[in-house]
């Protein structure tokens, strides 16, 4: 039967291509053997050819051609700027001004943005071209992207399973070659998680490292805009033009940005620690097992330094996540009251009515739980039990990550327990969604940069991903190493 299976869903794994690396068509570009408008004409094209899987709710084809044919000058007159041509989709939680943008719920329809994200501005300065908003999780609140008021985006290999979420249109897109490079943002997992299911590269970097001014909010503490690609040159090189601190966002940190994309090499050896109770844990996939220990094989065999480390507080990492984050959600999302903006019911009668039916008519059953979840947590008797105490486990997390991170290197583990699920499979059971963050919520919660890159497949063909976390604002390093993974065979 376990045959059969795997026949089955093999014989259903499509074979579509990401975008060749953007680095590898600039010379093209500028030489003019290729143009702007060619590369967006191919991004419509399997855009358009692949809608059924649901990856983008709204694309911007005549605004990215015209964008194109002005960079297609700028080449001509030798002015044109660092990302000029590099095809960007952004996740529909980032603002664009003058465009639709929902955070994937109904309370926000009909919403258009009166200013455009900094991380977003900063690409378009640097000559990237938005194509679209891509689909997501309802205020970046899942694992699967089936919460969205735009209905699920789907896996681009395999569309009977998930692209994983929140930020699951904009992995998929990457993985179909809709675009070189997408915006996600991180909040426990949510970009790291999909890249691995998709197969492509996700890099979050640290909290603070990139501003938050543009983001639609869903916890404030833990929201970090983080970067997709196909090739890892494009990734770094985005994340490099969108860093760095911003007079709009006061949490931005004032620290220098390396070029990371022309600092790549890795040079040296590395001290590597994996999580030994991460390849031991209930419910973690046989294959993920065996692919991360031969990563870790690989590395030994390149002369790097690896050794097992314990992280105790592995299984309080998630609740630990879930508690602060739903509280902070509890607070973010009061401001979609029917009133402002977006969704207004239109059976209210009264002030208090229009308020609680506005937001019963809006938010998703995901976003409710969520909202009632932290509204408890932050009631009158159970603060101090539930999210005060959370603060201190979060504090505690963070010194031990840092304690291993100050004797190694890097830490390398899975980024999730399984690959790819099938559509519908944890819906009924929301615990059994939140473990798929299982991997990837304690670099969130202490606030250091990780990045999820292909490790190979799964017997039926799903990818896996592997996961390495540096220590605050060692983005640099950490993406120079990953570079020396792929260089090890490991992608």
């Amino acid at each position: 039967m376990a045959h059969l299976l795997t026949s089955a869903y093999t014989s259903c794994v499509r074979t579509l291509e990401p975008l060749a690396s953007y680095f590898s068509l600039r010379p093209a570009l500028a030489a003019g053997t290729t143009t702007c408008v060619a590369v967006v004409e191919q991004c419509l094209a399997t855009i358009a050819a692949q809608e059924k899987l649901n990856v983008f709710v709204n694309v911007y084809a005549d605004e990215a051609l015209a964008r194109a044919a002005q960079l297609d000058e700028q080449f001509k007159a030798g002015t044109a700027g660092p990302l000029a041509g590099l095809v960007v989709g952004i996740k529909d939680l980032l603002v664009y001004k003058d465009h639709p943008v929902q955070g994937g719920s109904k309370i926000l329809n009909g919403f258009v943005s009166q200013f455009t994200c900094t991380a977003v501005q900063r690409l378009i300065d640097a000559g990237a071209i938005i194509i679209g908003h891509q689909n997501c999780d309802e205020f970046g609140m899942g694992s699967s992207n089936q919460n969205s008021c735009w209905g699920p985006a789907l896996h681009p290999l395999v569309p009977q399973r998930v692209p994983g979420g929140s930020s699951g249109g904009s992995a998929a897109a990457v993985r179909a070659g809709m675009c070189h490079v997408a915006l996600g943002t991180d909040t426990g997992g949510s970009v790291r998680q999909p890249a691995a299911f998709c197969g492509v590269i996700g890099i979050k970097p640290s909290y603070a490292r990139v501003s938050r001014y543009g983001l639609i909010a869903y916890s404030s503490s833990f929201d970090t805009i983080s970067v997709f690609s196909a090739h890892l040159q494009d990734g770094a090189a985005a994340l490099a033009e969108m860093a760095g601190q911003d007079d709009n966002d006061n949490t931005s940190a004032h620290v220098p940005v390396p070029a990371y994309a022309e600092k790549l090499a890795f040079t040296g050896k590395a001290k590597v620690a994996y999580l030994t109770n991460t390849l031991h844990h209930e419910g973690v996939q046989k294959e993920i097992v065996d692919h991360t220990s031969a990563a870790l094989e690989r590395l030994k065999a390149a002369g790097h330094t690896v050794e097992g480390v314990e992280f105790p507080l592995l299984d309080y990492a998630l609740p630990t996540y879930y508690i602060l984050t739903t509280a902070e959600a509890s607070a973010n999302l009061a401001r979609f009251d029917g009133v402002r903006y977006g969704h207004r019911s239109e059976k209210a009668h009264d002030l208090q009515h229009l308020y609680t039916q506005s937001r019963t008519e809006g938010f998703g059953p995901e976003v409710k739980r969520r909202i009632m979840l932290g509204t408890y947590i932050l009631s009158e008797g159970y603060c101090d039990a539930y999210f005060t105490q959370a603060q201190r486990v979060r504090r505690m997390i963070q010194e031990q990550l840092g304690e291993i991170l100050a004797a190694y290197d890097f830490i390398v583990l899975p980024t999730t327990p399984t690959t790819a699920f099938k559509c519908g499979e944890h819906t009924q059971n929301p615990v059994e969604m939140y473990l798929a963050d299982l991997f990837t919520v304690g670099a969130s919660v202490a606030g250091f940069p990780a990045i999820s890159i292909p490790n190979g497949v799964d017997e039926q063909q799903l990818p896996i991903g592997l996961q390495v976390v540096a220590n605050a604002f060692q983005e640099e390093k950490m993406l120079a190493f990953a570079q020396h993974l792929q260089g090890l065979g490991i992608q």
